[in-house]
């Protein structure tokens, strides 16, 4: 096979068994992306993102995270989550504190009211992510999608959230 320009190449192309698995992975991970943040919209008026965001604060000690480490815990630049922040302060549901041992840093602080807002969303997110990938898997294939998104997100280096499974 050739390469970019003609010239030959022995670059690794996918198998076909490879290239199903791929196209199965991205129509089953736009898919879900899809009907999570529709389904997030219409029962809470929130986006992924900024569900995410209220997710990360409430497990934090304090419901309290460093921009910085929100930032790393949610894969966005700090750009994005700064805006994020702000719309989510502007409908009180995270405030921002100045680091009293860092001038140059900042808390993202999780309100009551944001709070009471991802308690209100969780169930109807969490029945549909369980309708939609959990019920489809046996304990053992569960297990096994487990390892493999691991591995996964150990490639691309995003494992630092504890949730990636051990092999």
């Amino acid at each position: 096979m050739s390469g970019a320009g003609g010239r030959p190449s022995d670059f690794r192309w996918l198998t076909a068994a490879e290239q199903r698995a791929w196209r199965s992975y991205l129509s089953a991970t736009q898919g879900l992306f899809h009907h999570m943040e529709r389904d997030l919209q219409n029962r809470a008026g929130l986006s992924q993102p900024d569900y995410e965001i209220l997710v990360r604060l409430s497990e934090a000690p304090g419901r309290r995270l460093r921009m910085s480490d929100l930032s790393t815990e949610t894969l966005f630049s700090r750009s994005r989550l700064s805006h994020a922040i702000k719309r989510l302060a502007g409908l009180g549901w995270i405030a921002r504190e100045e680091c009293p041992e860092d001038r140059r840093g900042a808390f993202a602080v999780l309100t009551e009211t944001g709070f009471s807002a991802l308690e209100a969303a969780a169930p109807g997110h969490v029945d549909m992510i369980r309708r939609l990938v959990f019920d489809a898997f046996t304990p053992e294939e569960l297990e096994a999608f487990a390892r493999a998104c691991g591995k996964i997100a150990r490639a691309v280096g995003a494992e630092g959230d504890g949730l990636a499974a051990e092999e």
